[in-house]
């Protein structure tokens, strides 16, 4: 099915027929992708004495209680709360949902012992591109993000200059295939996320950061059209499930 839509000042035609899912889903098992030294993620049914809400079991429901953290057990996005001493939940903050995306592919660069994503990398990539969102997919780019154990890797990051720019180009909604945009351990500084919600001005709490995203190498790097999906938590954080649409020209 193809869609005419308005957004801002132009008309899209979208294929709604061919969803991308950039999500990474939640397994109860432990090659499920993880990180931040927590363990992996449960699914198991409720108890009530002798009886298991299992219908395997012998009950006539499945009814299970689910333990993960967001930020270590999947594709989530996140708001300014994640950093902020006042609590900032991602469902009240995040009210728009469909966006006009940029798909760019890069190779982080060995700095001081690190593997770094810089500004000039996102200036080459992005041109004069007007963008809601970027997605940033990673090379190597292989199928064991889908079940890689980030705890204590040293992952790849943003540098700081980078999320600036990203920032100065308008860009609200951030997405990347790693645990986060900062580096593993950096004794709490947290530069990227800082910079990119801005904590020493006024907050930006309608930007949103993804992390855990896997961007199959079939999606080519390019505009398309994202809905971003969120489970209505509460929380600094939720699972999420973002979806690119092709766009026709």
């Amino acid at each position: 099915m193809i869609a005419t839509i308005q957004y801002n000042s132009k008309k899209l035609k979208i294929d709604l027929s061919n969803p991308l899912d950039i999500s990474i889903p939640l397994r109860a098992s432990k090659s499920n992708v993880n990180a931040w030294y927590v363990n992996e993620p449960k699914i198991e049914p409720e108890t009530d004495g002798d009886w298991i809400a299992s219908v395997k079991e012998g009950a006539s429901i499945n009814f299970n209680n689910i333990y993960f953290n967001p930020h270590a057990h999947g594709t989530h996005t996140e708001c300014v709360g994640h950093i902020t001493e006042k609590v900032h939940s991602i469902n009240e903050n995040l009210k728009q949902f469909f966006f006009l995306a940029e798909v760019i592919t890069v190779a982080p660069e060995r700095f001081n012992g690190d593997y770094v994503i810089s500004e000039k990398q996102i200036k080459f990539a992005l041109g004069n591109k007007k963008r809601d969102a970027l997605i940033l997919r990673t090379i190597p780019n292989t199928q064991e993000k889908l079940s890689y154990q980030y705890s204590n890797t040293n992952w790849s990051y943003l540098e700081e200059d980078a999320v600036k720019y990203i920032v100065s180009k308008g860009i609200k909604h951030l997405l990347i295939d790693l645990p986060s945009i900062d580096k593993e351990k950096d004794d709490g500084e947290l530069l990227g996320h800082n910079a990119f919600w801005n904590t020493k001005g006024k907050l930006r709490l309608d930007a949103t950061i993804t992390e855990l995203i896997y961007v199959a190498n079939s999606i080519k790097d390019g505009a398309y059209f994202l809905n971003l999906q969120i489970a209505p938590f509460e929380n600094d954080a939720t699972p999420s499930k973002p979806i690119l649409y092709k766009i026709i020209k």
